[in-house]
């Protein structure tokens, strides 16, 4: 599998999947119309990677706002690696990064810490 960049957008986040590294990478502001545009063709991505993943997979979030399907399509595609994490074939964490006194990314990723089984560490940034 070949590594997958998107470019962000004003609405849409930057994507980076590295299946080499074992890595997810998404930041900026998710805010689309059409979430399902965006996120469907990433879940499947990350359900191909999940067939042969690395021993180890980092993903990282470094979201400024998103919107409520953003919400939902994120949280579909959590579960694909809380799903991983289970399975054993590979270890997954997940960085949650937020600026200083952004509450409402901290508790965003606190919600998301809360429903995965696999370790989120949340992350404050200046």
């Amino acid at each position: 599998m070949d590594p997958f960049e998107r470019s962000a957008t004003d609405k849409t986040p930057y994507v980076l999947l590295d299946p080499k590294q074992g890595r997810l990478e998404v930041r900026g502001c998710s805010i689309h119309e059409n979430a399902d545009r965006f996120f469907l063709p990433l879940i499947e991505m990350v359900e191909d990677y999940a067939q042969q993943p690395p021993e180890k997979t980092l993903v990282k979030f470094t979201l400024t706002y998103f919107n409520s399907s953003s919400a939902k399509y994120l949280l579909d595609l959590l579960k694909v690696f809380d799903e991983l994490h289970a399975s054993g074939k590979s270890q997954v964490t997940m960085d949650w990064v937020y600026e200083e006194g952004d509450l409402n990314m901290e508790e965003a990723g606190e919600d998301f810490q809360g429903l995965l089984d696999f370790p989120v560490k949340l992350v404050e940034v200046p």
